[in-house]
């Protein structure tokens, strides 16, 4: 399988120019994988779709006040696909770490594609059951009915955590690690190569430095943030610790968020 790196979103949270928190320009970015198999195309998230670029108060007004994503035509999944001289309809399937806004705008652009959740994040869609999650899991992004397919955990365990393996229609090779906590149903991705394996972990960490072997930090709005939006701050951190001592102990393993501009930026990522 061929792994491409690109961005699919940019976001300049107000507050942020004045931060040390990433270098400049001071923006967060969607990092999306845009995977190659036998059968078609594999999307790991979506970041911001057309529609979001067209009409942006389908975001919300607290979103597009206080995040500020630059919507650029450009920067869509499916106009990242294009530009690899695929279509839209090649997209057979499409696996995101969670459904918030900026990870799941781009699934009407993809109606056709089968989309792979586990169970809880569904159930959080469904429900939207407390204030957060009315603002985060937006109407528009599932009016079109996605072709959802949802999971329990099953199956061997991955590097000691829980996973879900033999997603419908995909190769053995792409699976789902619970990382629960930022969301219900949050999962960090998963493509096995023979050269290790990529982790896509989402907002399971929003910064590099989480990750640092000894001495993990994190910029402090960004830790307010982190807990402050999520579902079950405890669970949150405790799979944060988790995921920082699989990369500490397993350098075959290339783990890194859906957010970080200087880890996006050394995958390659395109922009």
């Amino acid at each position: 399988m061929k792994v491409h790196h690109v961005s699919c979103g940019t976001m300049c949270p107000v507050g942020f120019e004045l931060l040390d928190v990433h270098p400049k320009p001071h923006a967060m970015i969607c990092h999306v994988l845009v995977v190659e198999t036998n059968d078609g195309l594999v999307l790991v998230d979506t970041g911001f779709g057309t529609h979001d670029v067209a009409n942006r108060s389908q975001l919300g007004g607290p979103f597009n006040l206080f995040v500020r994503p630059t919507l650029d035509p450009r920067e869509t999944a499916l106009a990242r696909v294009e530009s690899l001289g695929f279509h839209a309809r090649d997209v057979r399937h499409i696996v995101p770490t969670h459904l918030d806004l900026d990870h799941a705008g781009g699934l009407p652009d993809f109606p056709d594609a089968k989309v792979h959740v586990y169970s809880k994040e569904l159930d959080a869609v469904t429900r939207r059951a407390t204030f957060h999650e009315r603002m985060r899991y937006r109407p528009a992004h599932f009016a079109h009915e996605p072709k959802f397919a949802s999971y329990e955990v099953e199956g061997e365990r991955w590097n000691g955590f829980e996973c879900v393996r033999q997603l419908e229609g995909l190769p053995p090779e792409i699976l789902l690690v619970p990382t629960v906590g930022h969301t219900r149903g949050h999962v960090a991705v998963v493509v096995e190569s023979e050269g290790g394996a990529l982790c896509h972990a989402g907002d399971a960490y929003f910064h590099r430095d989480e990750m640092r072997p000894t001495e993990p930090r994190c910029p402090l709005p960004l830790r307010l943030f982190q807990s402050s939006v999520a579902i079950d701050d405890l669970a949150r951190v405790r799979n944060r610790e988790r995921l920082r001592l699989l990369a500490r102990d397993h350098a075959e393993v290339r783990i890194f968020c859906a957010h970080d501009p200087v880890e996006a930026e050394a995958l390659g990522v395109v922009r």
